[in-house]
C-alpha cells in the first residue's frame, strides 16, 4: 500500500523459472506491494512451481508476446498503482519505492537503465544497446516535443490505474515493442511522466531478444518504424485502437 492506494506488480514470464521466485520475493519485501499478478506466457516448464509457494497469483496468456502477456497482467491487476517489471534478476524490488515517490507528483514513471551508477557489472548493457536505446528516445523526444527520454527499452515503469484506463483501448503491440508503444501512447493523451534511474543488474538466464545482437536490430528497427508511424498519424488526428 502506498498512500492508502492499492500497489500492483505486473511480471511476465517466459524464460525465467530460475529467477522468477526470488524476484516475487524481493518485490513483496520492499513492503508497499500489495499484489504480483505473473502471467505465464507459454512459459518454460517448472516456471508454475516456483510461482505456486509464493503469494503472488498466476494466471495465462497463450497468445505469445511480450506486449499480449502485459495487456493480461495489466487487466487482472486490481492496484490503483500498476507497476510493470521483469522477474529475470535484473531490476531491483528497492527501486519500487523510487517509483512510487515519483508517482505522488506524476500518473506515469519510466524507468531508465542508462545512468551509469545504476548499472552493475555483468549487466547487459554495452554501447550498442545503451546508446541504441538512447538514440530511440531521443528520436521520440524530439519528434514529440516531450521531456527527457534516455531508454525506450527499460521495461521497470508505473502507472496509475487512471492513466492505463485511458490508453488501454490504445494497445495494438503484442511483441517486444509494446513497451515504446505505452511511452508514445502516454504522449499523445498528454498524460504527465517522468523518467528516473533504475538499477540494473546481471540478468539470471539469456533474453531471448536482448541476448541476440541481430534480433535486438530488428526490435529497433520496429521502434524507430512505430515512432515514425505515430508521429505521421498523430498530425492526421487519428491514432490506431485495439480490435
Amino acid at each position: 500500500m502506498w498512500r492508502d492506494k492499492l500497489v500492483s506488480v505486473v511480471f511476465p514470464t517466459y524464460n525465467e523459472k530460475d529467477s522468477i521466485r526470488a524476484a516475487i520475493e524481493e518485490f513483496f519485501a520492499s513492503g508497499y506491494v500489495d499484489e504480483i499478478v505473473v502471467v505465464n506466457n507459454n512459459a518454460a516448464a517448472g516456471a508454475d512451481e516456483e510461482v505456486r509457494p509464493t503469494n503472488a497469483r498466476l494466471v495465462y496468456e497463450t497468445r505469445q508476446g511480450y506486449g499480449h502477456a502485459i495487456w493480461k497482467g495489466l487487466e487482472e491487476a486490481k492496484g490503483d498503482l500498476l507497476i510493470i517489471a521483469e522477474p529475470d534478476g535484473t531490476f531491483s524490488g528497492n527501486d519500487v519505492i523510487k517509483l512510487l515517490a515519483y508517482s505522488d507528483d506524476k500518473p506515469v514513471v519510466f524507468g531508465t537503465r542508462t545512468s551509469r551508477e545504476f548499472v552493475w557489472e555483468g549487466a547487459n548493457m554495452g554501447f550498442m544497446l545503451k546508446y541504441g536505446n538512447w538514440a530511440v528516445g531521443k528520436l521520440m523526444e524530439f519528434l514529440f516535443n516531450t521531456t527527457l527520454l534516455t531508454d525506450v527499452g527499460c521495461s521497470m515503469r508505473l502507472l496509475s490505474r487512471s492513466a492505463y484506463e485511458k490508453i488501454a483501448p490504445q494497445f495494438t503491440i503484442g511483441g517486444s515493442a509494446f513497451g515504446p508503444q505505452i511511452m508514445l501512447l502516454t504522449i499523445l493523451n498528454k498524460i504527465p511522466f517522468i523518467e528516473i534511474p533504475v538499477n540494473y543488474r546481471s540478468r539470471v538466464g539469456e533474453s531471448s531478444v536482448t541476448g541476440n545482437k541481430f534480433r535486438a536490430a530488428l526490435l529497433g528497427l520496429e521502434m524507430i518504424g512505430m515512432i515514425l508511424r505515430y508521429r505521421i498519424l498523430s498530425w492526421m488526428g487519428v491514432l490506431p485502437e485495439r480490435t
